[in-house]
């Protein structure tokens, strides 16, 4: 399986971005190639997404359920079609902040894929364009896209953009 894992701090208490995150439907606007997204539940465990994606010449349409939610800590996510792989959000207040100074809470998203669970199948390729080929220029992809989401959920959570550090593990 590969791993991408993104996190930073934001100022916020660990219920605010927990909420925030549970209500998926505007992630479309945080990521380049992600065009819609159809909700299909309450955002709850079994909640299902119809995530549409659009890259170069390729039109794929994901679908993910959410498989466990722990308030106000993590949300799990499988996708139930097409390609093994799974993910979550992880929220962990870290300070409470003393009146003066804001809370801080991490918040971490990790996806785990695995490439080659993908059948030759599920996009329509051009001629001439193997599905490896498609999937070697897709890895770096998803590590930017995971980045540009977390960075855009911190300045939609706090209202402004800021300079956001990030750590990131991959594997």
């Amino acid at each position: 399986m590969n791993r991408v894992e993104v996190s930073t701090v934001t100022y916020l208490p660990a219920e605010d971005v927990y909420e925030f995150l549970l209500a998926f439907r505007g992630y479309a606007d945080y990521s380049e190639h992600l065009r819609t997204v159809e909700q299909f539940g309450d955002g709850d465990a079994g909640t299902e997404y119809v995530l549409r994606f659009e890259w170069w010449k390729l039109h794929y349409t994901a679908r993910s359920e959410v498989t466990e939610v722990e308030r106000p800590r993590r949300i799990e996510w499988r996708l139930i079609k097409d390609v093994d792989a799974s993910g979550r959000w992880l929220v962990e207040q870290l300070d409470d902040g003393d009146g003066e100074t804001p809370p801080e809470t991490r918040v971490t998203f990790v996806a785990e894929y695995a490439p080659g669970s993908a059948d030759d199948g599920i996009v329509d390729l051009p001629r001439f364009v193997s599905l490896g080929w498609v999937l070697e220029r897709i890895k770096p992809k998803i590590r930017s896209e995971a980045e540009r989401i977390v960075r855009r959920v911190v300045a939609d959570l706090e209202g402004e953009k800021r300079d956001v550090s990030l750590r990131i593990e991959t594997g």
